[in-house]
């Protein structure tokens, strides 16, 4: 299975849920062998890692240093087989380039945990504690995502 995680610029919130969800699913026999990608639908192609999204992933173990931005393309739509976005515009971009029923927000995927909003924060410009209050909501919504599909897996 291909996964393909999308937010806006591709170098804070989908970068963080990309190594966060790889990291989950290396744990899971049924799941590990899945791909994570990342992408964003305003990314500036070659950009690295946020520097609070680089610290906060090192801070859990977890490696950005290689990540580079990759715009959103048709052909990632295409090849993916479920697209997870951190928003609601972020969903209607995919939409728009044809993966209306593979595509899904984050929160509403992992079946909408009544004490988040709709869409995930983008901590962009804020200090390291947004980062990490980001990366703390993406990886809880993660694991409710990662039990899903191992249920979904099993059936």
């Amino acid at each position: 299975m291909q996964i393909l995680i999308v937010c806006t610029g591709n170098t804070c919130r989908s970068p963080l849920a990309e190594v966060l969800l790889r990291h989950r699913l290396a744990a899971h026999p049924t799941l590990a062998s899945s791909v994570v990608i990342s992408a964003g639908t305003g990314a500036w192609g070659g950009t690295p890692a946020s520097e609070g999204s680089y610290l906060v992933a090192l801070e859990r173990g977890l490696d950005l240093s290689a990540h580079r931005a990759t715009p959103l393309t048709p052909e990632l739509v295409r090849q993916a087989d479920l697209i997870l976005t951190m928003g609601r515009s972020h969903a209607a971009a995919v939409m728009a380039m044809g993966g209306r029923e593979k595509v899904h927000t984050l929160v509403d995927f992992a079946g909408r945990p009544g004490d988040l909003p709709a869409d995930v924060a983008d901590p962009i410009g804020g200090d390291v504690a947004a980062y990490r209050h980001t990366a703390d909501v993406i990886d809880r919504l993660l694991s409710l995502t990662v039990a899903r599909l191992e249920r979904e897996a099993a059936t």
